[in-house]
């Protein structure tokens, strides 16, 4: 092959700017001596302590990168952020948030000897309740089950500690760790403050490490944070090389990846962040200089600092061993590990004694933190200095006196709605045409415009395709820029994006003044944000239990849904996403939305927001359809629908014939059997009970009795079903062999179905008019005879 003469590619311009920390640094204050000294101290017992942990989980947790961040994070909260110590829950407080998940180990040994300290040096400071507080006692619950036995964790009513964070604990506002779910939430954690408090908007710092960048989701976070200017995402990023599998993660140099071939300086600036380089991570005047440029706002982009360390710093493992593992239980090798702390504070560990059953390992771990505490009260001045320096970042944050911005939105009038007077603007006509994407968007409208514009939008590039943009109809046009356009209501996150945009949107629920709202395809965004779903309802139910608070729900609308969309195809047109969704989490968490009649969408959508679960699912078709006379039909009023569960029709159970009962879930299905079929059914003179699914989990809201006498299980037990979804998602309202049987579903004939129009799709899922009749009228032929 003939020689090719080959160039250099560069980045184009870039809004954000690249620093070196180490070629500014002594052009910057120094930080005081003191405050050097006694942080090192400060560093040496949690070093320690996340040593101690791991051994007496025991053996379980992520020592390495707990240590190697560990100076990043105590930087920031002995001198960096603005907080309040004395209540966790300030919504104007600077926002810490460890999207690394499994550096948990670290955040529950830093909080406790933080809280430690303060306690000793001024308990005022720290709140009245206990449960407010993160306490040294609370690490005997270190992964441990709420049925733990212990004797002390029972005596001291120890937190019990998840594997990765939860607001169970104070200051933590997301459940995180899986899989870059934790970047995107915390990025919708600074969107939030950002549309709220704006220029005054408090910042989110976020602890990373460089595979936390590598899942797709990230990258589209990265992008979408830098597109919309989000100026208060500080990203403090743990550049030790090191995952579960590699000691090379990352490009070093001319050394290529294990995995990717890109540096997280590259990645951040190749996505238009500002970058500040710490080349030692463990230098205290580094970091701080780092932070504090950061804090000084460089510009209007993010900022990610890149803090170049060593996965298990000093702890006698290195490297990816370090990652989830660590020394053996009470080994030689852990007491050699301990040396410097005994060496430093001239104190003896104790070693076991005996047997090692649960309440003697509990016993000696226990022991072991409460020398933590008498090393604390031993040093004076470190305690006295740090605790100032705590004291300190709550009356810098009372300075700030930060407000939220003119015309603020009020979140809490969405969910004080009346679900059974739909206001007129959104009443559409009987005989008219329109769509249920086109009504869930107005409803939202109107909604938003009720709050102030509390409700925040994205599509994966379907905005106009999936009705949603009426969200934003009556403010700013285009996609929302915290610099140049924050009065839209809509936003960009990088395009088909389903991943990110579920992560940004439940992290603007999260922070709690405004709703995310995500819109795609049902196909793609039921699977796809599944794990943001699962993990938001995990924290809100976390936070729940920290101080009682309400869930903050975040929208997932399922558009396109279903076999009507048939002109693209099976890999669009998807019967499945119900089924990942419907009953598929705790009682009150999520809420699945299938409405067949657009008027049904107001009621059923206000008395979900009135519940409040964390995740509202929403099944919206494409295709219009035409406004049914439901008096004219026999049917009951739309307000009907918000028992989850309603009768279409009911059976005279007294006549001689009997011809038993119909359900039906989903609209496509449901407007043909009512044009279709149910003329014929009246003709036969079919004697049937017709029950509607609008949604599994209002229905499972309601109190036992009132879901016995909407739906007896008499009825399950001979029922056939009629549903544009798959079956199982019927199998809670069909119960026998004989009525599965008779049941019509999308995959009956066992295999995708192929394109076309709607009507189509129907036919050859025998789901259309003629489809459905036959199935009906086998179906009362076997129950009558």
């Amino acid at each position: 092959m003939a020689s090719v003469p080959t160039g250099e590619m560069k980045f184009g311009s870039r809004r954000g700017v690249y620093i070196r920390v180490a070629e500014v640094v002594d052009q910057l204050p120094s930080p005081p001596q003191d405050f050097l000294k006694n942080i090192e101290d400060f560093d040496l017992i949690y070093r320690t302590l996340c040593g101690i942990l791991y051994n007496f989980v025991p053996q379980s947790g992520h020592p390495g990168g707990s240590i190697s961040s560990g100076r990043t994070v105590e930087a920031l909260l002995f001198s960096s952020m603005d907080y309040a110590m004395q209540d966790p829950d300030r919504k104007d407080a600077d926002i810490i948030s460890y999207a690394a998940g499994h550096k948990a180990l670290g955040l529950y040994a830093m909080w406790a000897l933080r809280n430690e300290l303060l306690k000793q040096h001024n308990e005022q400071a720290l709140p009245v309740d206990e449960g407010r507080q993160m306490r040294l006692e609370d690490l005997l619950g270190f992964r441990r089950n709420p049925t733990q036995h212990t004797p002390l964790f029972r005596k001291f009513k120890a937190r019990p500690l998840d594997g990765h964070p939860t607001p169970l604990v104070p200051f933590v506002k997301l459940s995180t760790g899986a899989s870059g779910v934790g970047v995107t939430t915390s990025f919708g954690l600074a969107y939030g403050a950002l549309d709220y408090y704006a220029d005054q908007a408090p910042s989110v710092h976020i602890i990373e490490g460089e595979g936390g960048l590598t899942p797709g989701r990230a990258h589209e976070a990265m992008a979408a944070a830098a597109t919309a200017q989000v100026s208060n995402i500080i990203m403090h990023l743990d550049w030790n090389q090191a995952s579960i599998d590699s000691d090379q993660v990352c490009r070093d140099g001319d050394t290529p990846g294990d995995y990717v071939q890109w540096n997280p300086l590259e990645f951040a600036w190749l996505h238009d962040w500002n970058v500040i380089y710490v080349e030692d991570g463990f230098d205290y005047r580094q970091i701080l200089a780092a932070q504090q440029l950061a804090k000084d706002r460089l510009n209007d982009q993010p900022t990610c600092i890149v803090y170049r360390t060593v996965k298990g710093w000093q702890y006698g493992i290195e490297g990816r061993q370090s990652h989830g593992a660590g020394h053996k239980f009470c080994s030689p090798e852990f007491y050699e590990f301990l040396k410097p702390f005994e060496s430093r504070f001239n104190i003896t560990f104790p070693h076991p004694d005996g047997e090692q059953d649960d309440e003697s390992v509990e016993a000696l771990f226990y022991d072991f933190l409460m020398l933590m505490r008498e090393v604390i009260a031993a040093n004076p001045d470190m305690r006295t200095h740090l605790g100032e320096r705590l004291e300190q970042a709550a009356l810098r944050l009372d300075a700030l006196n930060r407000n939220p911005r003119d015309n603020a939105p009020a979140v809490d009038n969405i969910y004080t709605q009346d679900p059974l007077q739909t206001p007129a603007e959104l009443q559409t006509a009987v005989g008219s045409n329109t769509t249920l994407r086109a009504s869930l968007g107005n409803a939202l409208n109107y909604l938003n415009r009720q709050s102030g514009g509390s409700i925040l939008v994205a599509a994966a590039d379907l905005y106009g395709s999936t009705s949603i943009s009426a969200v934003n109809a009556g403010y700013d046009a285009g996609f929302w820029n915290a610099k140049s356009n924050p009065g839209s209501r809509q936003l960009s996150v990088g395009g088909i994006c389903e991943d990110a945009m579920g992560g940004l949107m439940a992290g603007i629920s999260t922070f709690g003044t405004g709703i995310g709202v995500a819109s795609s395809y049902g196909a793609f965004i039921a699977p796809l944000e599944h794990i943001t779903a699962r993990l938001h309802g995990i924290g809100q139910q976390a936070a729940r239990e920290y101080n009682g608070s309400e869930f903050n729900p975040f929208l997932m609308v399922c558009a396109h849904a279903g076999l009507k969309t048939g002109e693209d195809g099976p890999t669009h047109a998807d019967p499945q996403p119900l089924q990942l969704l419907q009953e598929n989490f705790p009682g009150g968490i999520t809420v699945t939305l299938t409405p067949w009649d657009p008027n049904e969408i107001w009621p059923l959508l206000t008395e979900t927001l009135r519940q409040r679960p964390a995740v509202i699912a929403p099944f919206v078709t494409r295709p219009n359809e035409k406004i049914l006379d439901r008096e004219a039909l026999g049917l009951p009023p739309v307000n009907a629908a918000i028992k989850g569960v309603y009768a279409m029709r009911q059976a005279d159970r007294n006549s001689d014939l009997y011809h038993g009962t119909i359900v039906i879930q989903g609209s496509g299905v449901t407007n043909v059997f009512l044009t279709d079929v149910l003329p014929l059914i009246d003709e036969a003179g079919l004697n049937l009970n017709i029950y509607y699914i609008a949604s599994a989990e209002l229905f499972d809201a309601l109190p036992v009795e009132e879901q016995k006498a909407i739906f007896p299980e008499e009825l399950a037990m001979e029922a056939m079903g009629i549903t544009g979804f798959t079956m199982p998602t019927l199998h809670r309202w069909v119960r026998s062999d004989q009525g599965r049987a008779a049941s019509l579903h999308p995959y009956r004939g066992n295999r995708y179905l192929g394109s076309g129009q709607a009507h189509k799709v129907l036919e050859e899922a025998q789901l259309d008019g003629a489809g459905q009749w036959r199935a009906v009228k086998a179906y009362a032929e076997m129950i009558s005879t």
